[in-house]
C-alpha cells in the first residue's frame, strides 16, 4: 500500500476522488505517522484516531465524494476552534473540558470538502504568545526540535511540517499564523479583514485575528482558503507586473533583524525583479508609538478572552497579560489607534501595490517551559524575533508568510509579502512565483516527499 503521509492535499483529494486509494487508507496513514513522530514533535493535544477512521468510512460512502475538493484530506484543527464531540481547550487548564455541540464554520467548511479531523493541535494558553508550550505539552519545531515551533498556531504547523497532516487550520491575531509558518518552513496567508469567517474566541481580538491553513504548497493553500473564503484563488494566467517595496527595517524601533532573514529578503527580490516587477527599497511610514499600540491590542484581547475563567488555572504570564489589558480594553474598542495606523501606511500603499519584508527578525528561541517563566521575559523574547507580523493586524491587511531560504542550522528561513485589503491572489500569486524559482522542501521529517 501506498504512503500518502507527506503527499499535498492537492494530490490526495484528486486520487481519492479517482478511488485510487480510500479515505480510510489516507487516514489511517496519517495516523500511523502521528504515532511514530509526534512524542518528540508535540503537535496535537488530543488524536481522534477511532473517529477520524469512522468519519473516513462515511465520507467514501458520499455521493458526491468524486465532486469534493478536499476528499480524505487529513486535517489538523487547532485547539481554539470548535470540532464537534471534543472539548476546546485553548491551551489552558482554566478553560471548561465540554465537548463541542456544533463545528465552527471554518471545520465545518472544510469537513464539507471532504476533509477528515485527525486530532486537535497544540497553543499557548489562550493563544497569546508566539511560543507554543503549557499544560498539554511543547510544539517543537520538526526541522529542529530544540526549538520551539513558534505561536499561537504551533501545533498545527508542527504538524504539517511533520507530514503528520497536508493541511492544518489556525488563525492569527498578531502573527499566530506566520510566525510558526515561518519557522516550520510552511507557506499561509492571514487574510484581510472580512474573507475567511472568523468568530475566534471573544470578539475576535476586536477584529484583528483572522482563521486561515498552514500548507507546504501554494497550490494546497489556495485550495483550502478556497474552501473556508467560498471563492477561488485560482493563479492568474498571465501575472501583472508588480510595483514592490522592499523592506529590511524592524516596524518596532530598537529591534535589530538578523542576516538571514535580510539576505533572504534581498535574495527574493533579486528574483522577482528578473521576473520583471519593478521592485525598490523602501521603508513604510511605521510610527514609533507602534510597540505601544500594539501591546494595548495584543494585552486588551487576552483581557477579554480571560473573562470568567479561573485565575488561579492559569500561568501566570497570562494572567499578567491580562491584567495589564484590563485597562486598555475601553479605549482599544473604539478602534481609533488602528484607524490611525491604516491612515498612516495607505499612502504608501498606493506608491507601492506589494510589500516584501523578513517574516521574522531571527531564529525562534528554545523550546522550554515557557509558560513557568516572567511575563517581561516572554514580551522580551517575542518581541526580539517576531516584529514584522503585528501591524497588518492591527490594519486588518492581507499578509502571508513564504518560505525562502535556510538559516545557518539548516531549519528554514522565510519572507513575509503584505498587500492592501482584497490583495489575498496578488500575493498567492507573488508566492507562488517564488515557489516555482526558488523551491523549499516540503516535509521535514523523512517523508518520500521531502
Amino acid at each position: 500500500m501506498a504512503d500518502w503521509a507527506g503527499r499535498s492535499a492537492a494530490e490526495i483529494a484528486a486520487a481519492v476522488r479517482e478511488k485510487r486509494v480510500t479515505p480510510r487508507e489516507v487516514v489511517a496513514g496519517h495516523l500511523a505517522r502521528i504515532e511514530r513522530l509526534d512524542g518528540r514533535i508535540g503537535a496535537f493535544r488530543t488524536v481522534r484516531a477511532q473517529a477520524a477512521l469512522a468519519e473516513a468510512d462515511e465520507l467514501a460512502a458520499r455521493s458526491d465524494l468524486a465532486e469534493l475538493p478536499l476528499a480524505g484530506v487529513p486535517l489538523a484543527v487547532k485547539d481554539n476552534l470548535a470540532v464537534r464531540g471534543e472539548a476546546h481547550r485553548d491551551g489552558s487548564a482554566a478553560t471548561p473540558d465540554t465537548p463541542a455541540a456544533e463545528d465552527h464554520v471554518t471545520v465545518a467548511r472544510m469537513r464539507a470538502a471532504g476533509a477528515v479531523v485527525v486530532g486537535l493541535t497544540n497553543v499557548p494558553e489562550l493563544c497569546v504568545f508566539g511560543t507554543t508550550e503549557g499544560v498539554y505539552g511543547t510544539a517543537r519545531n520538526p526541522w529542529d526540535t530544540t526549538r520551539t515551533a513558534g505561536g499561537s498556531s504551533g501545533g498545527s504547523a508542527a504538524a504539517v511540517a511533520a507530514g503528520l497532516v497536508p493541511v492544518a487550520l489556525g488563525n492569527d491575531g498578531m502573527g499566530s499564523l506566520r510566525i510558526p509558518a515561518a519557522n516550520c518552513g510552511l507557506v499561509t496567508l492571514k487574510p484581510g479583514y472580512g474573507v475567511v469567517p472568523a468568530g475566534i474566541g471573544n470578539g475576535d481580538w476586536f477584529g484583528m485575528a483572522e482563521n486561515g491553513t498552514l500548507a507546504t504548497t501554494v497550490e494546497d493553500l489556495r485550495l483550502t482558503l478556497g474552501v473556508l473564503a467560498g471563492t477561488g484563488f485560482s493563479r492568474t494566467r498571465e501575472p501583472e507586473r508588480r510595483r514592490i517595496a522592499v523592506a529590511l527595517r524592524s516596524p518596532l524601533a530598537g529591534v535589530a533583524v538578523s542576516k538571514s532573514y535580510t539576505t533572504a529578503v534581498r535574495e527574493a527580490a533579486g528574483l522577482l525583479a528578473g521576473s520583471g516587477h519593478r521592485v525598490r527599497r523602501a521603508e513604510p511610514p511605521y510610527p514609533l508609538s507602534l510597540g505601544v499600540t500594539a501591546l494595548r491590542h495584543w494585552t486588551a484581547g487576552t483581557a477579554v478572552d480571560a473573562e470568567g475563567l479561573d485565575p488561579a488555572l492559569l500561568a501566570r504570564r497570562t494572567r499578567v497579560h491580562a491584567a495589564l489589558g484590563r485597562r486598555f480594553v475601553h479605549t482599544v474598542r473604539t478602534g481609533d489607534g488602528r484607524e490611525r495606523l491604516r491612515a498612516r501606511l495607505t499612502p504608501f500603499f498606493t506608491e507601492h501595490d506589494v510589500l516584501l519584508t523578513p517574516a521574522l527578525a531571527r531564529r525562534s528561541p528554545t523550546a522550554a517551559p515557557w509558560h513557568r517563566r516572567g511575563w517581561l521575559r516572554n514580551i522580551l523574547a517575542n518581541t526580539a524575533y517576531s516584529p514584522f507580523t503585528p501591524p497588518w493586524n492591527l490594519t486588518g491587511w492581507p499578509a502571508m508568510s513564504v518560505p525562502f531560504g535556510a538559516l545557518p542550522s539548516g531549519a528554514p528561513c522565510a519572507v513575509q509579502l503584505v498587500g492592501r485589503p482584497g490583495t489575498e491572489a496578488v500575493l498567492l500569486d507573488l508566492a507562488e512565483e517564488l515557489q516555482d524559482l526558488r523551491p523549499w522542501r516540503r516535509t521535514a521529517t523523512g517523508s518520500p516527499a521531502a
